[in-house]
């Protein structure tokens, strides 16, 4: 009778364990699913132990049947013989046999062309605050809530995404703690906050009705719980919060498939759930709504690249002779194109040197990759080289945004306090990162850009127009802090050229001096661009 009662009393508990491991730890009930092996193997362990627990007569210390050490055997057998298994399909499934598959996880267009694939840059659309600084006025604007700073923090998440047209980073608020979850979950996470990321203009949005899915819920609001009840096969990726065009908010959760177990990476598609009410519907890849901006995760974008890079000519060629062996740098950065949001990264050497042979820009929202042959300066280079101008500042600089300048690949990067806040914007030649201008961030970025462009003119030699003049009189004038010189020749014409262009040339011109210049355009004032001596 007792060995009854202690035999229920044990499948009882083995229930238990398996229910309130399983609601706690949430494993995907999938094969190719690492974490479902972990929940096996501690359901196996757990009643081996029990088993151990309920067969000790504890008058004497010693095991009531012998059959029990054949139970145990079979328990640490049973995961012993699993995880050889996994292991071994694993090894055949890596790249050491499989390279060619690895290579072929993106689809790259090697063909890419920069002028007419990249659009002139526009400044009034171009991303100037980085995540870090978009947290800060975030933070800021959170600070002046004080009915809400007590119950809420700002998450950190903050989503950079294409909204109407503007770009922006969102993050939504979260409970601060679990009393407060209990205090407030009726009424649910009642706003978040927005970013421009372009003029940092921030604000925290209310909602009428709270959002209650949320990853600092508790029990059946917590997002991963809802997700996984309602979805238990499916493995689950990053989860983005994103806002439709009509400003509602949604979490946007990656669906995954492995390849044995945990290897290969691949999105299937996403599910998108309201946070207010929990519904859900679940998207494949082909046919997410186009508002949504990131279904694809840098990391998996930058680990696939890499793939294609080091095993497009075999798994043993990416080890000894490295063949055309290519590698993504350390970092990455965001555009926004054509409603899309699009990842930045070179592409160097496998030898790591200073140098890029490239770079990509792939979709987040579709995976569409393109490779743009444009030799240049690796990125920290270029960072390096900004900060050098105003070393004395000890400024830091943000990872560099690639933009077309006038046809021209160009870095622009933002130089920032130990406060975190923009006080100078950098342009540096991506083929030569010793040509840099930055610009106090006061004067705007359009006068940050004029004044590399004097320095540095992005002109086709063909366009160029050149003459010979000789100087009548001479002017200057002193503009945001740059020396303009101003000329009128014998025949009348007018002439403006920047100290810049000939900075140990033009303070000696004097009345009746000959120039050989170059412009481009014919106006009432030429803008001299070149001067020959």
């Amino acid at each position: 009778m007792r060995n009854k009662k202690l035999l229920i009393i044990y499948v009882i508990c083995v229930l238990m364990f398996i229910g309130i491991s399983y609601y706690l730890t949430l494993p995907a009930i999938n094969i190719h699913s690492p974490g479902f092996w972990l929940y096996l193997f501690a359901i196996i362990m757990f009643i081996s132990i029990g088993k151990l627990l309920i067969s000790i007569d504890y008058k004497t210390g010693n095991l009531k049947k012998r059959s029990y050490s054949n139970f145990w055997k079979t328990g640490y057998l049973l995961v012993a013989t699993i995880f050889i298994i996994i292991f071994v399909i694993n090894i055949f499934l890596s790249p050491l046999f499989r390279s060619s598959s690895y290579a072929k996880r993106m689809t790259i267009n090697e063909n890419g062309n920069f002028n007419t694939d990249v659009k002139e840059v526009d400044f009034n659309t171009i991303p100037l605050l980085d995540k870090d600084s978009s947290s800060k006025l975030g933070d800021r604007v959170m600070g002046e809530m004080t009915d809400l700073v007590s119950q809420f923090y700002v998450s950190s998440l903050y989503t950079q995404i294409n909204y109407n047209n503007e770009v922006v980073r969102v993050t939504p608020l979260e409970y601060y703690s679990f009393i407060k979850y209990f205090t407030n979950h009726k009424d649910g996470v009642k706003g978040y906050i927005i970013v421009n990321s372009v003029n940092g203009k921030s604000e925290l949005v209310k909602l009428e009705k709270g959002m209650k899915y949320m990853p600092s819920a508790l029990f059946n609001e917590d997002l991963r719980r809802k997700l996984r009840f309602n979805y238990p096969t499916e493995i689950f990726g990053e989860a983005n919060f994103e806002l439709d065009n009509d400003g509602k908010p949604y979490w946007i959760v990656q669906t995954v498939k492995y390849s044995g177990v945990g290897l290969k990476k691949e999105i299937t598609g996403v599910i998108i759930l309201d946070p207010v009410t929990g519904k859900s519907k679940k998207y494949n890849v082909n046919d997410i709504p186009t508002w949504v901006d990131h279904v694809y995760d840098a990391s998996l974008i930058l680990e696939q690249v890499d793939d294609w890079g080091t095993y497009k000519n075999g798994f043993l060629n990416s080890i000894f002779g490295q063949k055309d062996v290519v590698v993504t740098t350390d970092g990455y950065n965001y555009l926004t194109m054509d409603d899309d949001v699009y990842l930045y990264t070179g592409i160097t050497s496998v030898a790591s040197d200073e140098s890029n042979l490239g770079f990509i820009l792939c979709n987040m929202r579709t995976k569409d990759t393109v490779y743009y042959q444009v030799p240049g300066a690796e990125e920290y280079s270029a960072m390096e080289s900004a900060k050098g101008q105003v070393q004395q500042m000890n400024y830091t600089s943000t990872f560099p945004l690639l933009i077309n300048l006038q046809g021209k690949p160009t870095y622009l990067i933002s130089l920032k306090d130990n406060a975190g806040l923009v006080k100078m914007y950098a342009f540096v030649d991506v083929q030569n990162y010793q040509r840099v201008v930055v610009t106090d961030s006061a004067k705007g970025i359009n006068e940050a850009a004029r004044n590399y462009l004097i320095t540095n003119p992005v002109v086709d030699s063909n366009e160029i127009i050149t003459k010979e003049i000789t100087i009548s009189s001479i002017s200057t004038s002193i503009i945001d802090g740059n020396t303009y010189y101003y000329f009128v020749d014998v025949d009348g014409q007018k002439y403006k050229a920047s100290i810049k262009v000939g900075e140990d040339y033009l303070p000696f011109v004097t009345p009746g001096s000959k120039m050989s210049i170059g412009y481009r355009n014919e106006s009432n004032v030429i803008e001299i661009i070149k001067i020959e001596r």
